[in-house]
């Protein structure tokens, strides 16, 4: 068994349900500091956050990633207890956290301590940021620690999230940017009363209607060169007291957006305004922004030598993509550094039973360590 799926299976063992780090980021910085890393627990609220530096010069790369995991839903239906670790005879990592994302965690680690063996004073630093907030409401993780540097001045160039980003293959394919997301919350007034006398109320579900018919059809945007079409999905309706002769007196509407950079927050917000107030009803609108757009542009030096490692290590020409949710990575990329996410096969996260191929984190390893030879050696 290699050092990376020990470490890995580690910090499976360990139950971090978000936002509880519950001592994974102690494991972390032990592994670190022998290697040079000047180690700052960085705190926020109820979450645990650890920034590590190897290094005073530039270029500057971080690792990031995030030591909580989503709960493990049934454990028995499980095929192995979802803490245990277990490795199978077809050398699958089962586990939760095995492929989001604390096996690329333990690749880091590894790939950090074999290239710091082979090039003790490369020309850059090296960097970790690891919160335990990223699973939850994400709002005293990443975003807080990414603030604190960015008051004290302290920049980096590049940042590697090892969030799972490959498909049907180990690095067939890394995400350089992500859509935006946009939530609200729409409350429709209308007068509540009884269902046979319709003339006496204000059924706020009808009124809605030919508003919400709008919303779905309109076309945002035809999306870009890296993005798709801006799209907007409705998550939530709700409206009525239960009995079935009521007429409610309001309808709640939870939607969402995921916009490319041909939008900005404020541009989908008037246009949704500009809908609602075309009709004839009361209504009331929250918002709530979790994420700008991000991209990296593929002639950026960290996509050119993550693309390199990836090819020298797997053969493969990796592809760009912009899919998926929200990351992390949309909170790094506001300071203006180059950011893209690596990791693991995504096809089980979150899911019972989730699982990785030790064969792959080995191979991710293999990766990391190659990126940092072709940023800081090379």
């Amino acid at each position: 068994m290699t050092e990376t799926i020990q470490l890995a299976r580690q910090l499976i063992q360990i139950e971090s349900v978000t936002p509880d780090d519950n001592g994974c980021q102690h494991v972390i910085a032990d592994y670190l500091r022998p290697l040079g890393f000047q180690i700052e627990p960085m705190p926020f609220g109820d979450v645990s956050n650890l920034w590590a530096r190897r290094g005073e010069t530039g270029p500057f790369i971080v690792f990031a990633g995030h030591t909580d995991v989503v709960p493990t839903g049934p454990a028995d239906q499980w095929q192995y207890p979802p803490f245990s670790a277990h490795i199978d005879d077809k050398g699958q990592l089962y586990g939760r956290g095995s492929a989001d994302m604390k096996s690329s965690i333990a690749c880091f680690m590894v790939a950090t301590k074999r290239f710091v063996a082979k090039h003790p004073d490369p020309k850059g630093s090296i960097g970790f940021l690891i919160t335990s907030d990223e699973e939850g409401p994400a709002v005293d993780g990443t975003v807080k620690v990414v603030e604190a540097l960015e008051a004290r001045g302290e920049k980096y160039d590049y940042c590697l999230v090892g969030e799972p980003s490959s498909s049907q293959q180990l690095g067939d394919s890394i995400k350089n940017g992500r859509r935006g997301s946009l939530s609200g919350r729409l409350t429709v007034k209308g007068i509540q009363g009884h269902i046979a006398y319709p003339e006496l109320a204000e059924n706020p579900i009808h009124t809605l209607a030919p508003a919400l018919k709008t919303l779905t059809e309109t076309v945002w945007d035809t999306g870009n060169e890296y993005f798709p079409p801006t799209s907007f999905q409705v998550s939530n309706i709700h409206a009525g007291t239960g009995a079935t002769n009521v007429i409610p007196g309001d309808c709640v509407v939870d939607f969402n957006f995921r916009f490319s950079t041909e939008q900005t927050p404020n541009s989908l917000k008037q246009a949704v305004h500009a809908i609602l107030d075309g009709c004839e009803f009361h209504y009331d609108l929250q918002w709530n922004l979790s994420g700008l757009p991000f991209i990296t542009p593929a002639e950026g030096k960290l996509i050119q030598a993550v693309s390199k490692a990836i090819k020298q290590k797997t053969g493969l020409q990796t592809q760009l993509s912009t899919g998926g949710g929200t990351s992390d990575g949309r909170f790094i990329a506001q300071t203006g550094a180059q950011v893209i996410e690596l990791g693991p096969l995504n096809a089980t996260i979150h899911k019972i039973d989730e699982h990785v191929s030790v064969d792959d984190l080995n191979q991710l390893t293999d990766i990391y360590e190659q990126t940092l030879i072709n940023l800081l050696v090379d």
